[in-house]
């Protein structure tokens, strides 16, 4: 299928690895010229260089990099300095880390709204005006599907991405974005083979003395589809809600997870 966006551009935030990679990979083999963003240089650069190296790559689709952290009023000024305009953004910022809310001080609170709530409604502040103007745009955030089915040890995010999650369901049925064919949706991931998990299973197993593959396999347990998702897949159901396709579809929560939600709605 032709997803119908080649010589769009595209924010992809977090992209150096992981989900955010995923998403990038997808979009530049629709030829989606890419500008991608993380903090750390050289995994980026790698990145970068990776996604230039793909055979599945169109010739005509360009990548970029900046290495800025997009929580920050100077990582974004970076960020459209390069560029000012983008047809496709996908926000995505590392989740804060989990404990007990009752350790948790207002500095803890006010970094994970900036990083996980504020930054994404800064990012889409600063370019839904414009994609309305031209006609087309697509802003995708990727939060987490703790918004469905929340973790205890994870008030944080709980709390930021389900502020967003909030946010999001009114303005994107906005009719002035909503009739103009820009179109605002959430992606929701489950369990996935990740840098992150991979970390979280790593510090499960020194914290119990289970072997890490004990850990992982009783994860695989809980999810109906008896594995983990991959960030290619993550990416593909990104494409497509960035698509020409997907016009109908705004202000939704979509969750990637294997089927773990047990719920109906």
């Amino acid at each position: 299928m032709d997803l119908g966006i080649a010589g769009k551009w595209a924010l992809v935030c977090g992209a150096s690895k992981g989900l955010g990679f995923g998403c990038a990979q997808a979009l530049v083999r629709e030829g989606v010229n890419v500008l991608i963003v993380a903090r750390g240089a050289e995994a980026l650069q790698a990145a970068e260089r990776t996604l230039l190296d793909d055979p599945q790559r169109p010739v005509a689709a360009e990548v970029r990099h900046v290495a800025a952290d997009i929580t920050t009023p100077a990582g974004r000024a970076a960020v459209f300095a390069v560029r000012p305009e983008f047809d496709i953004i996908v926000t995505n910022a590392g989740g804060p880390p989990p404990g007990d809310f009752r350790d948790w001080d207002r500095e803890d609170w006010v970094k994970a709204l900036d990083a996980n709530m504020l930054t994404p409604i800064e990012l889409i502040k600063g370019a839904v005006d414009g994609m309305a103007a031209r006609g087309f745009g697509r802003i995708v955030n990727i939060t987490s599907s703790s918004v469905k089915a929340p973790i205890d040890v994870l008030g944080l995010s709980n709390g930021a991405r389900s502020g967003l999650t909030g946010f999001v369901a009114g303005v994107a049925r906005t009719t002035k974005l909503a009739s103009a064919n820009v179109t605002i949706n959430n992606l929701l991931p489950g369990v996935f083979d990740t840098d992150r998990i991979r970390a979280t299973v790593a510090g499960q197993a020194a914290k119990t003395g289970k072997p890490v593959e004990d850990i992982v396999a009783a994860r695989k347990n809980n999810i109906p589809a008896r594995r983990l998702g991959t960030p290619a897949e993550f990416g593909a159901i990104c494409a497509f809600l960035c698509s020409q396709h997907a016009s109908y579809i705004t202000g939704q929560n979509i969750l990637p997870d294997g089927g773990a939600y047990p719920g109906t709605h």
